[in-house]
């Protein structure tokens, strides 16, 4: 029955699976919460499972034999590998897109092809799977470029090049070093576009788009857009950038001919769809498509939504979308991320966290990323930390809440960007 108590699992360890966990736990639809592996942050709201995430035997017999009824899965990698296609094929309820349609994210060039058959506005982008050809290309350009691993590479595989001398250098560095691994067999050489970026989540079943509220990430990890790309330091919803107009504009002109565009490939996409747009003099043009929430995207938008997000994933899940409503809180969240100095590059872990049980008021949220317990100590544990939210009736004061928030907050050489929603 549509309004029967659930027993729900959360796939996932980081921020982003706090948040939804969090919310899913507030549902009046919930009977008992797991989160798998979860975080220390979970743990307080959930029952933890010790499983990988990417082990889909291990995590199918547990979801038999803890009965549970509705799975929803965070990370891309467990998507891409086809985990919602083995649920389905054990008859098990999910979250998430197929194998085929998580392609729009963990194959860049397949993403790519698809949105030049479709039509879709994005930046022009050559496709390349050998080095040579690869700086044979750049080597023609005299403005500047982005270059992507094709392949899943946890956010940091993209590389922005002012210069097409830096171009060369992170093809030989992505292809030739292999510094994303595997992502890095096919490349993405694509022009550099300008202006502001801005994230779209949409729920979608077999009938139903259903937009949410927007974001705007802040990916570079310093001050001023400064920096390498990282997985992403902060974010703020909604986005100011974004009108109802334009996101009508953003439904009809790429999601629903990027969604066509799978049709033709024999693809029904189902669950959550992630777009990252920059908003060119031209109109908004596709950086990329995930196949999940974003992250720290997420840590921004749901502590906006007034609506029970496990009836909206449920009902998404089992194709009846549209029948829900959803209901946004018109205030203003800013989540700021805290890292481990260092991150993106090597960084230290295992440092003790003090300031988590200070009194933060009911406006802020403090989302576990990549933390581990060791009672009566919480420690580092990645690069990402902690997402500290706050919300408030305008940017001015989410983001004076956010980093008041972050100043009760300690451990060894922690960074974080301190303009996030400055001048908004």
């Amino acid at each position: 029955m549509a309004d029967s108590l659930l027993n729900v699992l959360v796939i996932g360890g980081g921020g982003r699976e706090h948040a939804i966990a969090t919310s899913v736990s507030n549902s009046p639809r919930l009977k008992e919460l797991f989160c798998l592996p979860g975080n220390p942050g979970t743990a307080l709201i959930a029952t933890n499972l010790d499983i990988d995430a990417n082990n889909h035997d291990a995590i199918v017999a547990a979801v038999k034999a803890k009965q549970i009824d509705f799975t929803i899965v965070g990370p891309e990698a467990p998507l891409c590998a086809g985990i919602v296609d083995r649920f389905e094929e054990e008859g098990l309820c999910i979250f998430g897109p197929s194998k085929s349609a998580a392609r729009l994210e963990g194959d860049k060039a397949f993403a790519k092809k698809l949105m030049s058959q479709a039509l879709v506005p994005t930046a022009e982008a050559r496709i390349f799977d050998k080095l040579e050809r690869a700086k044979e290309y750049i080597a023609t350009r005299d403005t500047a470029q982005v270059v992507k691993a094709a392949g899943l590479a946890a956010g940091k595989g993209v590389i922005i090049c002012d210069e097409p001398y830096e171009a060369l250098l992170a093809v030989e560095q992505i292809m030739g070093k292999r510094q994303f691994g595997d992502a890095g067999q096919t490349v993405v050489v694509e022009e550099r576009l300008k202006g502001p970026e801005i994230s779209v989540l949409a729920l979608i079943d077999d009938r139903t788009i259903c937009v949410l509220e927007t974001a705007q990430d802040y990916k570079r990890l310093g001050d001023n857009d400064d920096g390498p790309n990282t997985g992403g330091m902060g974010a703020v919803s909604p986005s100011p950038h974004v009108s109802d107009e334009l996101l009508e504009r953003i439904q009809h002109e790429i999601i629903i001919p990027t969604l066509d565009g799978l049709r033709r490939e024999g693809c029904v996409y189902r669950g959550v769809l992630y777009v990252g747009l920059m908003l060119t003099a031209a109109g908004p043009k596709v950086l990329e498509f995930n196949c999940r929430f974003g992250d720290p995207e997420t840590q921004a938008v749901l502590p906006r939504l007034k609506s029970d997000l496990l009836e909206l994933l449920h009902a998404c899940a089992c194709g009846r979308l549209e029948d829900a409503e959803i209901e946004w809180d018109h205030q203003i969240a800013v989540c700021v991320v805290m890292a481990s100095g260092g991150y993106p590059g090597k960084y230290m872990i295992g440092h003790s966290i003090d300031g988590l049980n200070s009194d933060f008021g009911d406006d802020v949220r403090i989302y576990h990323a990549a933390t581990q317990s060791h009672p009566p100590i919480t420690r580092t544990a990645g690069g990402r930390v902690l997402g500290v939210t706050a919300l408030g009736k305008d940017a001015s004061e989410a983001r004076t809440k956010a980093y008041e928030a972050v100043g009760k907050i300690q451990f060894k050489s922690a960074t974080f960007r301190t303009d996030i929603a400055a001048n908004m």
